[in-house]
């Protein structure tokens, strides 16, 4: 089977090719598992294009490396563009799915969708549970703990350098410089801006008074495009701090996160752990599987600054075989195999078995 690496679709296009071929049976996370129900993967043909988040960029890398070697006619190409671009592309037809660290808006489901039906709308499947870490990048620093008003603060600009006494407090003996704090924020509008800022807005209303929301919304710091982007400016900058997924943070510092009267490491299963409590978004189709996730949760370990990353997709297709294409896909990435896989390669979270099988039982409706 043909396999793209993570690349721009555009600079592939120009280069005369959607495809990158390679061999995905030495791939890093490969498997030779099937799709979960519905036609054989001997039986799969044709080219599905997303475009979206960069934090399933590893994800993506490693299910599509995943896919059964024994389908040469069968193409499947992902660009990390960002949730937002990623939306904007699959509700414009650029992309036959978007990859998205935040469901659709309710105002993005009630306009039309390019590829969909007449009278048919898109779902929400989730497939990536990760945490989103607080990194930073501060000399002789290795063990920082933070709580989500002094993150706030930071990130919102009101507290400015490394000693200042509401950070001293919560790292009794730690030594914390008197330098001033580079704050490096996403660029675009961004999935993982929305959670982080959610996650603010929750636990810290007195401090971040900005709406959550993809744009990030304070004037403070850097900015840097995609995960890739932020792990790059941060390791470059002293004495700098960022919010990101898990999977881009190797190389950085990670925050531990003041949850109830406890500080946590982070963890998927502490990530995972809020999902499973967190219920489904109210008044959404019946195979859509948004989930409103309890940013207050304080359980033991749990880790609540969480992002779940979701397929979307056409609930029926114009074109029929490019929804069984999709249909497929999506089973196989929910499926036991492929998540353990994003879980080794990303360090992601395993859907649960329980949610795992309705994501499987809403992607074969999909027609």
């Amino acid at each position: 089977m043909k396999l793209t690496r993570i690349a721009p679709l555009g600079a592939l296009i120009a280069a005369g090719a959607l495809v990158l071929a390679g061999c995905a049976s030495n791939e890093a996370g490969a498997t030779d598992a099937a799709p979960s129900g519905g036609t054989s993967a001997s039986a799969l043909s044709g080219t599905i294009n997303g475009i979206g988040s960069s934090a399933q960029g590893v994800a993506q890398q490693t299910w599509i490396a995943g896919i059964p070697t024994a389908n040469p006619d069968l193409t499947i190409n992902y660009d990390p563009q960002g949730s937002r671009a990623g939306r904007k592309s699959f509700i414009s037809g650029a992309a036959d799915f978007a990859g998205s660290d935040a469901a659709l808006k309710d105002e993005e489901l009630a306009g039309t969708f390019a590829l969909c039906a007449d009278g048919t709308a898109a779902i929400d499947l989730p497939v990536y549970i990760s945490p989103i870490a607080i990194a930073y990048n501060v000399a002789g620093v290795s063990d920082l703990k933070l709580d989500a008003s002094t993150i706030a603060g930071i990130f919102s600009g009101k507290i400015t350098t490394w000693n200042d006494p509401k950070i001293v407090a919560l790292n009794k003996g730690a030594a914390l410089p008197s330098a001033a704090i580079t704050v490096v924020h996403r660029s675009d509008d961004s999935g993982t801006t929305q959670n982080f800022t959610e996650y603010l807005a929750a636990n810290a209303k007195d401090v971040w008074t900005a709406p959550s929301g993809q744009t990030f919304p304070y004037q403070v710091g850097d900015a840097a495009k995609g995960t890739s982007g932020v792990a790059e400016a941060t390791k470059n900058a002293k004495n700098s701090i960022t919010y990101i997924d898990e999977s881009g943070a190797a190389g950085l510092s990670i925050a531990q996160l003041k949850v109830g009267d406890a500080f946590v490491k982070i963890s998927a299963t502490g990530a995972a752990a809020v999902v499973a409590d967190s219920p489904l978004v109210a008044g959404r189709g019946a195979n859509d599987l948004a989930i409103a996730i309890n940013r207050t949760d304080t359980q033991a370990n749990a880790w609540p600054l969480v992002l779940v990353s979701y397929i979307i997709a056409c609930q029926q297709y114009q074109d029929a075989a490019k929804g069984a294409l999709v249909s497929q896909y999506i089973q196989y990435v929910a499926g036991d195999a492929a998540q353990q896989s994003a879980a080794s390669q990303a360090g992601s979270a395993p859907l649960s078995a329980e949610l795992s099988a309705k994501v499987i039982a809403a992607a074969k409706t999909i027609k």
